[in-house]
């Protein structure tokens, strides 16, 4: 196979409410799509969401590091299991001053699931039959996907009115926004457990919001409203203090942004500062990184969700589900969000989540999606074009 013709966009999408957590505030996505050509014809398409305040990356330095990165002659494949390996093996250029080794991983994801979305198409495989090939011991493919629903900064009868949505729509796990300013956390948490009653699960998240003596007191106020765990309570500088923090809450613990590629989890691990990773295609470098990481969680005995980046389209949704029905175990599945957050989601398919948050499993090969290039080009920013 010789060097496929890529093109890369910077692509800004209205959000259709604005989302607000304790560490920032978004009224529109800025996100890079890619498109993978095969010399064979066959087109493939891959999303990553670069954010300064998760991996460091912005719209800018992404693109100035794929144009920068000799990765062209690198994918090459004569069959599948070639094509996963040069995946796997996907390289972009070092970044300066990036210890944690995470400062390209939205870049690096936009160009890993193009070029597997076009090889699947090539070799007649999908993106989940990646799982049996590289971590058997995870896969078991399910029929229907359960995402949870998700409460940012809404309160009184506005928190009231989502939480029954979700509560009679026959969601069975929900997360809420906490930490924000002049929000009084208890008094939500309260009414939220009231409408979901006893047996629904209820998650927490911080977003970095406290200092450690800040995190206990207010896990000691929130945990008996049944508390599945908290995420990332703490920024990723106060790493330190997790260990302290799981011993004197006796909370389970979930990190996020602490968490973005291989060296993260193994500091995390042997440091004994975490109970569950959240993993997100975007920020952790792609499906195969983010596949590896959660058997690096299996292995250690830790749980695990799949969570999503704020603004999301179809493209991403789409290997977000190739990833959740394709592996055992998740605690908790997040995405799919389209209709109801992004004003052009660039896929003809709806994936949006249906009632009690399921929906179905994608066939087909690749992602088994198709691009729509007329919204692409109405949200389209600028282009990058590159090899063949």
């Amino acid at each position: 196979m010789n060097t496929a013709r890529w093109t890369i966009w910077h692509v800004r999408i209205p959000l259709r409410r604005k989302v607000r957590h304790a560490s920032h505030t978004r009224e529109h996505t800025d996100s890079l799509v890619a498109q993978c050509v095969l010399p064979s014809g066959e087109v493939g398409w891959g999303e990553g969401l670069p954010r300064d305040y998760v991996t460091g990356e912005t719209v800018d330095g992404a693109l100035a590091l794929i144009q920068a990165s000799s990765f062209l002659q690198s994918l090459s494949a004569n069959n599948w299991f070639e094509a996963i390996e040069a995946a796997e093996a996907l390289r972009l250029n070092p970044v300066a001053g990036d210890q944690r080794g995470i400062a390209g991983n939205a870049a690096r994801c936009a160009l890993e699931i193009a070029w597997l979305d076009a090889c699947g198409r090539k070799f007649g495989q999908p993106l989940s039959s990646i799982v049996q090939r590289l971590e058997p011991g995870l896969a078991q493919p399910i029929q229907t996907v359960r995402y949870s629903g998700v409460i940012t900064s809404s309160k009184g009868w506005k928190l009231a009115l989502l939480a029954r949505l979700y509560r009679y729509t026959g969601f069975r796990h929900v997360k809420i926004k906490v930490g924000i300013e002049g929000q009084n956390d208890p008094a939500r948490l309260k009414l939220l457990r009231r409408i979901m009653g006893p047996n629904r699960q209820i998650r927490i998240d911080a977003n970095e919001a406290w200092t450690l003596e800040k995190a206990v007191s207010c896990l000691a106020d929130l945990k008996h409203f049944g508390i599945a765990w908290v995420e990332q309570p703490m920024p990723v500088e106060s790493d330190a203090d997790l260990e302290a923090l799981r011993t004197r809450s006796g909370v389970r613990v979930m990190l996020d942004e602490s968490l973005c590629g291989p060296l993260d989890a193994e500091q995390l691990v042997s440091g004994k500062r975490v109970d569950l990773f959240n993993l997100r295609l975007s920020k952790c470098g792609g499906f195969i990184p983010t596949l590896r990481l959660l058997a690096r969680a299996r292995n250690a005995g830790l749980g695990a969700q799949l969570g999503c980046q704020v603004g999301e389209t179809g493209i991403l949704s789409a290997a977000g589900r190739h990833f959740a029905q394709s592996v055992s175990g998740l605690e908790a599945v997040e995405g799919s969000f389209d209709r109801y957050l992004v004003g052009e989601r660039l896929t003809r398919e709806d994936l949006t989540f249906g009632w009690g948050g399921k929906a179905p499993p994608l066939v087909g090969p690749g992602l088994g999606i198709a691009v729509d290039e007329a919204a692409l080009q109405r949200v389209a920013v600028r282009k990058v074009v590159m090899g063949a």
